[in-house]
């Protein structure tokens, strides 16, 4: 195993970093840990063989700032660079100077990376495939006075949503032509402060969905596998909380129609390493419509691990490497059900984020619970990133049992110091709704009426 890289450095912090370092070490991997002013005392610096500070505690000085990290790859003797997710994870830049320096990327090529990155590119690289696509512009928008007459055209409501990045920024569902232009505006307004390109993608909007993804892995050798699908419809301003493999009412028959999709779309691009082919599922006519693909490990990749008994950042990594898939599709089953339980550092009123030291901090054990974190007793929560503390993955061998274990293992997790949203979580939980696995991509938002009302 030791023969794939001698060392890694990690363009990440938080868990992830946790996660990939641990990995490396199972296959024995040398690794080098980047990390921020804020973040000095932070678990995967402790972890890792090396660390190099990279700069100041806002985002743009360090974790996005691509010559800090490539220096540091360079100055430690790395031979390849895992970007995690989120940050620089998704941006062709990075990829492209690693190719330079002659540094490996674990990841997709950078003009895969561009081509599905770009929202717009990517619905018609899907069309272009035979893949279905939601309704609504064939290309991203930014005249109003368009976007208003393809709103028109497709019916209301619509879902409004940027061409580039994501993270639900700038995305909008209007439901009255009335409100269409002013919130069409600030959406615009939003992403273009985000990401720098004011393009907006018009589609119909589906009321009674489901947020559905398929876990892919390919090799340089053509080869491709599907370890499945995930259930992400448990969202908040479009950011996932609750997280559940297999999808529990979308039928076996459905979830492969959907994976072959996910697989004819990602060979059409020569698609190398992991990544996630997203979908909408509409619960009415029992359709599923392209969304996007992540070209990178994602936060809810535990659950899939659990289900399949496989390790996919071994895999990626080996992959990376250019090794061939040690597996064929007829390798990978399905056993069980797990859940995932994203824990973050919010009040539990207005769910807004919090920083602070955490005092004491426990988390749950036991057959079937699984802990990702960077927490530690006298860690400190930063205000500067995402308020993602850990995640709590639960396996059972049906998913009531792995509701059951859900439930006493998010009350045994205490983090004092810092508010957390287990409270929240809970009540997701005991939702009848959730609990009967009818769920759509409204729970969350039909919750929080419920709560304020």
């Amino acid at each position: 195993m030791s023969g794939f890289f001698k060392k890694i450095l990690i363009a990440n912090r938080g868990e992830i970093a946790v996660r990939i370092i641990r990995a490396c070490k199972e296959l024995g991997i040398k690794t080098v840990a980047v990390y921020s002013t804020a973040d000095s005392d932070s678990l995967h610096i402790k972890l890792a063989d090396e660390s190099v500070c990279i700069g100041g505690p806002f985002p743009r000085e360090s974790y996005l700032n691509v010559m800090a990290i490539i220096s540091a790859a360079k100055l430690t003797g790395c031979d390849a660079l895992h970007p995690g997710y989120g940050f620089l994870s998704e941006k062709q830049v990075l990829p492209e100077l690693c190719q330079e320096l002659g540094i490996t990327f674990i990841g997709p090529r950078s003009d895969v990376i561009k081509e599905l990155g770009d929202k717009d590119k990517a619905k018609q690289l899907a069309k272009k495939t035979g893949i279905p696509t939601v309704p609504g512009a064939e290309s991203g928008v930014e005249n109003v006075e368009e976007a208003y007459d393809i709103a028109c055209s497709i019916g209301f409501p619509v879902l409004i949503k940027a061409v580039a990045g994501g993270g639900g920024r700038g995305m909008r569902i209007v439901y009255e032509k009335s409100e269409f232009k002013e919130q069409f505006s600030n959406a615009q307004q939003e992403v273009l402060s985000a990401f720098g390109d004011p393009n907006v993608l018009v589609e119909k909007y589906i009321p009674r969905a489901k947020h559905i993804e398929v876990q892919i892995l390919g090799d340089l050798h053509g080869n491709y596998v599907h370890f499945g699908l995930r259930e992400c419809s448990v969202q908040r301003r479009f950011q996932k909380i609750i997280e559940e493999a297999l999808p529990h009412l979308v039928s076996r028959e459905i979830q492969e129609t959907v994976a072959r999709d996910a697989l004819k779309l990602v060979r059409s691009l020569g698609y190398h390493c992991l990544g996630t082919v997203e979908f909408i599922y509409d619960c009415d006519d029992q359709k599923h419509y392209f969304l996007e693909v992540n070209t990178r490990i994602q936060v809810e990749h535990p659950i899939t691990e659990e289900i399949t008994g496989r390790d996919l950042v071994k895999l990626q990594i080996m992959a990376g490497a250019g090794a061939k898939l040690p597996l064929s599709q007829k390798d990978i089953t399905f056993n069980g059900h797990a859940i995932e339980l994203r824990v973050n550092a919010e009040d539990s009123v207005n769910l807004l984020p919090q920083s602070g030291k955490v005092h004491f901090y426990h988390q749950p054990s036991g057959f079937g619970v699984r802990v990702d974190s960077c927490l530690f007793s006298g860690a400190f929560v930063s205000p500067y990133y995402d308020s993602l503390l850990g995640k709590i993955i639960l396996w059972a061998e049906d998913r009531d049992q792995c509701l059951k274990k859900a439930l006493w293992a998010l009350n045994e997790m205490a983090v004092v110091g810092v508010e957390t949203n287990q409270k929240f979580i809970e009540k997701i939980l005991c939702n009848e709704e959730f609990v009967r696995g009818t769920y759509t991509t409204t729970l969350v938002d039909n919750l929080l009426s419920g709560i304020e009302s």
